[in-house]
């Protein structure tokens, strides 16, 4: 996949490229290539580690799980939002709290609440799912006092790479006025081959 991420305030955007890979939900890699500054960048999740090699430094450096709240690179997710450290298959229960309609599709409103060993983030997580073709199209984060935090916003649907699915995401911070995260995924490629080998730090080094 390939995206742009924008992260906007009052005052100045800034933009990024990247490159990404994945295979499931347990290992992904992602590269920036661009701007110049942070190009060579790397992020590697494998099942619950997470790793950065910072080329500037010449480091590969594991992230503990205490900076899983922190912000991704200066933007409005973290870095459990964008490595999706945490499962919301095994660390959340759920359920069904209403219906409504977003971006002309009727979709059920899922309610999360985190397991109690469940190292995750959020106290709740609200989720909105197109009833028609499963997709995610709003999510919103509380804290630990049960405070909206963040909104994210999908929108933008259409194929690519053969999938349906939202091309642009919004993260919005509840009480940031002004302030916003955009990814606009610009090209994309499903059930491709790819060797789980590609997915190691000896590889954050070379990848391209």
């Amino acid at each position: 996949m390939e995206m742009t991420i924008q992260t906007v305030r009052p005052s100045w955007t800034r933009s990024m490229t990247l490159k990404a890979w994945s295979k499931g939900d347990q290992y992904s890699l992602m590269i920036i290539t661009a701007p110049a500054k942070d190009a060579g960048t790397v992020f590697l999740k494998r099942v619950k580690e997470i790793w950065n090699w910072v080329p500037s430094i010449e480091r590969v450096v594991k992230l503990p799980p205490s900076m899983m709240a922190q912000s991704w690179m200066g933007t409005d997710f973290t870095n459990d939002d964008l490595v999706k450290a945490s499962s919301r298959i095994d660390d959340y229960k759920h359920k069904i709290s209403g219906d409504s309609i977003l971006e002309g599709r009727k979709c059920w409103k899922i309610e999360m609440i985190p397991l109690p060993q469940a190292a995750v983030v959020w106290s709740k997580v609200n989720i909105w799912i197109d009833q028609k073709d499963f997709l995610e199209l709003r999510m919103e984060y509380f804290d630990e006092d049960n405070k909206l935090v963040n909104i994210l916003e999908c929108s933008d649907i259409k194929n690519m790479g053969g999938r349906l699915m939202p091309c642009k995401m919004k993260m919005i911070p509840a009480e940031k006025k002004g302030q916003q995260t955009i990814i606009i995924y610009n090209n994309a490629s499903f059930n491709q081959p790819i060797d789980i080998d590609f997915f190691t730090t000896q590889n954050m080094k070379k990848v391209k």
